[in-house]
């Protein structure tokens, strides 16, 4: 039985959310897990149990549009500088940091008192990852 466009949508999600998981394992720091499209809709996001989110819902669209924005900007370059790997934004409250792949950009926030250290260990895990 062949699958429908719908179902294989789904299936993919189900993949992409089983993904966001196994990243949000890596490391207690990571607060929240998620992957965006290019339009910076969300197409799945795990927040680790007993986390606070910082932002509220209207100012997570705007964030997840500005990220995607920027990055698809970036990625215009890329013959000139080389495909974006990953990116780091150090906040007072939070570390961002974000990979950018064909199926969308993962977001991932995690405790602001991350060392570089740790932060540089936490990007090989998941790069493994995905």
């Amino acid at each position: 039985m062949t699958k429908t466009p719908n179902q294989k949508w789904t299936d993919e999600i189900v993949e992409h959310r089983k993904k966001c998981q196994r990243i949000l394992l890596v490391s207690p720091a990571i607060r929240y897990v998620g992957l965006i499209n290019e339009y910076g809709r969300t197409l799945t996001g795990i927040i680790k149990q007993g986390t606070t989110p910082l932002l509220k819902p209207v100012q997570v669209r705007n964030e997840f549009f500005l990220i995607s924005t920027l990055l698809s900007m970036r990625n215009n370059n890329y013959l000139a500088i080389g495909d974006i790997d990953y990116a780091i934004f150090k906040h007072k409250k939070v570390t961002l940091l974000t990979f950018s792949k064909k199926e969308g950009t993962y977001y991932i926030s995690l405790d602001p008192d991350v060392t570089f250290d740790l932060l540089s260990e936490i990007i090989g895990k998941i790069k493994k990852l995905i």
